[in-house]
């Protein structure tokens, strides 16, 4: 493994700096530094004399060659250069416009990987049923649709059409019944089974979603957004049954007990929980909200090994998976607290759903404000972004299942009297992962890139926007300083894969 490592460290290097020259040629022949001057209306005596102060601060007198190893030495020494035409720090700008690429990469990403993913296999399960010819469509409607058009879109109708929904946020009864409909139709769809098993599951679904339509209706959730015991409850119950389904199947009683303990743990930490973060809030931050996080997953486990058994171990992992989730709802509950104060402020105006930037200038406020106002921002770029995502990872995961599911090991795993959730869970959502480990980090690397349409629609100041703008400028150091950290995040990622892969199928060894 060590030298697996090692050799790939050292290709990619090789890579990195032969990738690099190639990439400073081809800008600097991309670029003219003196454009601008070029352009303007004075005299040709003033315009040589500013161009000539140009050559000397950028040392165009210098064969490109030479400019190369020079920014190359700096660069290896941890001097990334200074954007000549801002007077700014190579590392200040690309330090403001990583946090912001960031926020949007990880939450796009990790929403568009679990949905996707989740619906492909459902659709792979359940393939050439109705279900698997609505979620190919969808798929391929989604995929086909521009960006720039979906970005546009969403702007118009959830930022702009919800802010004026707020006016008087009222939905009709028939809407109601209309949602739940098309929401119970879709579950039929995908649990599948007997006609009359369908129309349970789908009744159930739609009694459910009304139920939930008509209670924020009458609760006035729309102006106060909350999560609450109500929905705490509902919805924890709902994660444990959910996890253990997946983890462990019901029938296995100890790690159904541990989820249902921490669901109900949960619920019964929620009002202490306010006292905690009221008096964490003046020291509160993402590392100490990392912290929670896992102190909450810590304590699933230990619930799950006080229930000890012969598969304690499968009940420490069922109680960590149902305890981080019903976490992140008590905190999400404490960030949505603070909507009437962040809506009724003198920056928001009454329109809480932003169409541009990532935060909302001179608005000020505590951590819980400020974490509100960047989620906010992030909604419109995250769907933008997970819709067309969600559509290739729906593809993949749904080609890779049914490959996995025609396998001879997985018939043997029925003939053996397994059942049909550890055939699909251990033997075949495994396998089915293996295609994904290429696509993901390759994906992810492509978005931290920079969504350039996305960010310059939604006017994030993200990686993209800092390339494209000190590109049209002809600032070499930020738009150099860019490409090398892509090319480096696509090395890693490339090895990342290798080990992902060797993780996944113990067949494939590093070291050949």
């Amino acid at each position: 493994m060590l030298r697996f490592i090692v050799r790939r460290v050292l290709i990619g290097v090789g890579i990195l700096i032969l990738s690099s020259l190639l990439m400073y040629l081809m800008v600097d022949l991309a670029m003219d530094p003196l454009e601008d001057i070029r352009m303007r209306p004075d005299s040709n005596a003033t315009k040589e004399l500013l161009m000539q102060q140009r050559i000397e601060l950028l040392h165009l007198d210098q064969p490109v060659i030479s400019r190369y190893f020079m920014w190359l030495g700096n660069f290896v020494t941890g001097d990334m250069g200074t954007a000549w035409t801002t007077n700014r720090e190579v590392v200040d700008i690309l330090a403001g416009a990583m946090v912001s690429t960031m926020q949007l990469v990880t939450a796009s990403t990790v929403l568009a990987i679990i949905l996707g993913i989740g619906v492909g296999i459902v659709s792979a399960l359940r393939q050439y049923s109705s279900f698997d010819y609505l979620i190919t469509f969808v798929s391929f409607l989604m995929f086909s649709l521009p960006s720039f058009w979906v970005a546009v879109l969403l702007k118009q109708w959830a930022a702009i059409g919800y802010n004026d929904f707020l006016r008087d946020p009222v939905i009709a009864i028939p809407v109601m019944i209309g949602i739940a409909a098309v929401f119970g139709l879709v579950w039929a769809l995908a649990l599948g089974g007997a006609p009359q098993r369908r129309l349970i599951n789908g009744a159930a679904a739609g009694a459910v979603t009304l139920a939930v339509l008509l209670y924020i209706q009458l609760t006035d959730w729309w102006t106060t957004p909350n999560i609450g015991p109500v929905l705490l409850t509902i919805t924890s119950l709902g994660i444990a049954l959910g996890v253990t389904t997946l983890s462990t199947g019901l029938k296995n009683r100890r790690s159904l007990l541990t989820a249902l303990t921490v669901a109900v743990l949960g619920v019964a930490l929620y009002i202490p929980m306010q006292w905690v973060f009221y008096y964490l809030t003046p020291m509160m931050n993402w590392a100490l909200v990392l912290g929670l996080g896992v102190l909450a997953g810590v304590v699933g486990g230990v619930v799950g090994a006080l229930y000890r058994g012969p598969d304690w171990r499968q009940s420490v992992r069922t109680g960590a998976l149902t305890a981080v989730p019903v976490a992140a709802l008590i905190f999400i509950d404490q960030v949505m607290q603070v909507w009437g104060p962040y809506t009724n402020a003198n920056a928001i105006g009454g329109r809480p759903i932003p169409t541009i930037g990532d935060t909302t200038p001179n608005l000020g406020g505590n951590f819980w404000v400020v974490t509100l106002d960047q989620y906010t921002h992030l909604i419109l770029p995250t769907v933008s972004l997970m819709l067309i995502s969600f559509a290739s990872y729906t593809r993949y995961a749904r080609g890779s299942m049914l490959e996995v599911m025609s396998q001879d090991y997985i018939r043997t795993a029925r003939a053996k009297g397994l059942t049909e959730r550890t055939v699909i869970m251990r033997h075949g959502f495994r396998n089915s992962l293996i295609p994904m480990a290429t696509i993901v980090p390759i994906d992810i690397i492509t978005l931290i890139g920079g969504a350039i349409i996305t960010e310059n629609i939604f006017g994030r100041p993200g990686m993209g926007q800092m390339f494209v703008r000190h590109l049209n400028a002809s600032d070499i150091e930020p738009v150099m300083a860019y490409l090398l950290i892509v090319a480096f995040l696509a090395i890693v990622a490339n090895i990342v894969a290798d080990l992902i892969y060797a993780v996944l199928d113990p067949r494939i060894r590093v070291e050949a």
